[in-house]
């Protein structure tokens, strides 16, 4: 899974893509996440969206597995990204509050 970070995303990451091996999206933003240790990169993941080929990536497809090498694009709302209404995957905060 390879993670990539754009405009203010990418400053706060520290870096322009990362991959993880792992079989979701949101296995990867966890484990991202957790590396970092980041308020600041915790509060990202709160206002960014995700994109997945071009599409927005839905609160229900993020634990989906996902087959092959895939691109996830980080995009905070400056950037493009506009969260919609997810902000929890299980019990955790993983993604975008409501706005």
């Amino acid at each position: 899974m390879q993670l990539v970070f754009w405009a203010g995303a990418k400053a706060i990451a520290g870096k322009t893509s990362e991959s993880w091996s792992v079989e979701t999206v949101g296995a990867a933003l966890r484990a991202a996440a957790q590396a970092r240790r980041d308020p600041r990169f915790d509060r990202l993941l709160e206002v960014c969206s995700v994109l997945i080929d071009g599409v927005v990536l839905h609160p229900d497809q993020v634990e989906r597995p996902v087959v092959g090498q895939v691109r996830a694009e980080i995009l905070p709302p400056f950037a493009g990204g506009a969260p919609d209404g997810w902000n929890t995957v299980g019990n955790q905060r993983l993604m975008m509050r409501e706005i």
